[in-house]
């Protein structure tokens, strides 16, 4: 479980259908740990010790490699990097998972005070995201602006900007995107006639 609050980037090594590589500046990371890699819940499987940190070896499944944008990524390319959430922490940003529901284009980037961009809602999660609403893109918490038809906007500060792997993202790249798990549940909930009905007689309304 992840927070989606950036600690750190990390720089591709090596990558390919199988494994990835990435140097990650943290000292606290051992065999086993759950890392938040653009989004994508990945388990150390080895690591070796560099000048600052560690290069983190992490095994990719067939589904993951083609679900995300793994596949897109390149050698020394930046990703976003954040370890599991300990009990007792705060909750900076919202819940996330790090099961990527898809991936989504950037459609146009707009610089003003801060940054303004606008992606692509990939079909069938249109349901899920809403204004106002939490979204993970790439791992990063964030909060959607504005819908519109097929795509959404979401503002970025100057902080965000300057300190996740969106600083090096270009109209076209794809990111990594997980919805908002309570609106999946709600969603869920909403599906199923029993639950209604249920909720009916306890909240006293038809939902």
């Amino acid at each position: 479980m992840f927070t989606g609050i950036i600690e750190t980037l990390g720089l591709i090594k090596k990558i390919n259908q199988n494994e990835i590589f990435v140097n990650i500046s943290i000292d606290e990371i051992k065999a086993g740990d759950s890392i938040s890699v653009n989004g994508i819940c990945l388990t150390v499987k080895e690591l070796k010790k560099i000048s600052k940190g560690y290069e983190c070896r992490f095994d990719i499944s067939s589904e993951t490699y083609a679900r995300t944008n793994l596949k897109f990524l390149k050698i020394n390319e930046l990703v976003n990097i954040e370890r599991s959430i300990k009990i007792g922490s705060r909750l900076d940003g919202h819940i996330v998972t790090g099961h990527i529901d898809n991936i989504s284009k950037i459609l146009s980037i707009k610089k003003g005070d801060g940054y303004e961009f606008e992606f692509s809602i990939p079909e069938k999660l249109d349901q899920f995201i809403a204004e106002k609403g939490s979204i993970a893109l790439d791992g990063i918490s964030l909060t959607v602006a504005k819908k519109m038809k097929n795509k959404f906007s979401v503002a970025i500060v100057p902080f965000t900007f300057n300190n996740t792997n969106l600083k090096s993202r270009k109209v076209g790249d794809y990111v990594n995107l997980e919805v908002d798990i309570l609106a999946r549940y709600v969603h869920s909930i909403l599906e199923n006639e029993t639950s209604n009905l249920k909720l009916k007689e306890i909240f006293g309304v038809d939902l």
